[in-house]
């Protein structure tokens, strides 16, 4: 127990243990900056000997040798820091420092895993790389001891980087630094209900819309909106769904241009329903969108614009609009093909008043 003690709390600079599990790695590349969680309680040797590494400056200077395009990406050897070492050695280094911990982390999207000897057991080092796609063929195989929080969209980046014959990069994506980090908090994860009672101003395409907050209705949702916004996850999506005398329907990432990623894609999760019977869905209440399952909420709502009964006690709802009616009234005048907008519809800037 002690031994485990020692490598899941490590040592920072004020003297106080800090637990793996509530820091991250940033790796900085010259394509872009991702972050990844640790998983001492799968790995942790794996962890402690990665956190050692980083705080050592032992990956800076040293690059992403390997790439699968959207497969995985490999680095962390240092003879990639010399410019001169030849070809035939890149993946060789940093190599042989402890054995495997092989766990039931599987080698999904996001997940790190540690680089070992083809053939040779217990033989991790301080390589690592980062699945893409999942990687099924090498769960039970390698020591998986992270995931990635924040910059898949960086990770892909890398992935797409030149391939040469010998299945390395034409030319290495340099990590640029590898610091070790406190995780960043949720907004609002732990907020009592009385810090919830806020009103948010959505500044769109028509207009400005105020909606007050209802924690008294639904207040994981109400934390749930409320980080979006102030995390600034809504800006520049799209309402993309009108139905007359029924609702005005936006909020998903997908939406955005080109499809972006938003740092805080990392606290986007299905929502367990908070369904209420005594609260109606009539004009100006703020609701949940979710797919058929009961508990598939995550980030996209609906203004509604007409009595739905059939919405009471199947929905949340979380708020209602306290100004804007006139912007809901513009928004049933536009033009739609179907169910879409003719033209784009935008959240430009979301705001906790």
């Amino acid at each position: 127990m002690r031994q485990f003690l020692a490598l899941a709390l490590l040592l920072i600079p004020c003297g106080m243990a800090q637990p793996a599990g509530d820091m991250e790695a940033v790796v900085t590349t010259d394509l872009g900056t991702f972050r990844f969680e640790f998983a001492p309680d799968k790995a942790p040797r794996h962890v402690a000997h990665f956190i050692e590494l980083a705080r050592q400056g032992y990956y800076n200077g040293s690059a992403f040798h390997r790439v699968v395009p959207y497969g995985i990406i490999q680095g962390g050897d240092p003879l990639l820091k010399d410019a001169k070492t030849p070809r035939k050695l890149w993946g060789t280094g940093g190599l042989n420092q402890l054995p495997g911990e092989f766990s039931g982390l599987k080698h999904e999207r996001g997940v790190v895993s540690t680089v070992s000897v083809p053939g040779k057991p217990d033989s991790d080092g301080a390589q690592f790389f980062v699945c893409i796609s999942p990687q099924p063929p090498l769960d039970g195989k390698f020591s998986s001891f992270g995931r990635v929080t924040e910059g898949m969209d960086v990770v892909e980046k890398i992935s797409q980087s030149p391939n040469a014959a010998d299945g390395l990069a034409e030319k290495p994506v340099r990590i640029l630094k590898v610091t070790i980090e406190k995780k960043k908090e949720q907004p609002y994860l732990n907020a009592p209900v009385e810090e919830l009672r806020k009103n948010v101003v959505l500044k769109t395409t028509l207009g400005a819309i105020k909606i007050r907050m209802e924690p008294d209705w639904a207040p994981n949702h109400v934390r749930n909106f409320l980080m979006l916004v102030t995390t600034g996850w809504y800006d520049g999506t799209a309402f993309h769904r009108i139905v007359k005398d029924f609702v005005v329907q936006g909020g998903m990432g997908n939406t955005r241009p080109n499809g972006a990623a938003h740092p805080a894609d990392r606290w986007v999760h299905p929502l367990q329903g908070e369904f209420r019977k005594d609260v109606q869905h009539v004009r100006g209440i703020v609701s949940m969108a979710r797919a058929a399952d009961p508990d598939s909420a995550t980030t996209s709502f609906f203004l509604v614009l007409g009595a739905a009964p059939h919405l009471d006690g199947q929905y949340t709802a979380f708020g209602r609009i306290v100004e804007g009616l006139d912007v809901l009234a513009a928004f049933e005048k536009e033009e739609v093909d179907g169910e879409t907008p003719k033209r784009r519809l935008e959240i430009i800037e979301a705001k906790v008043e």
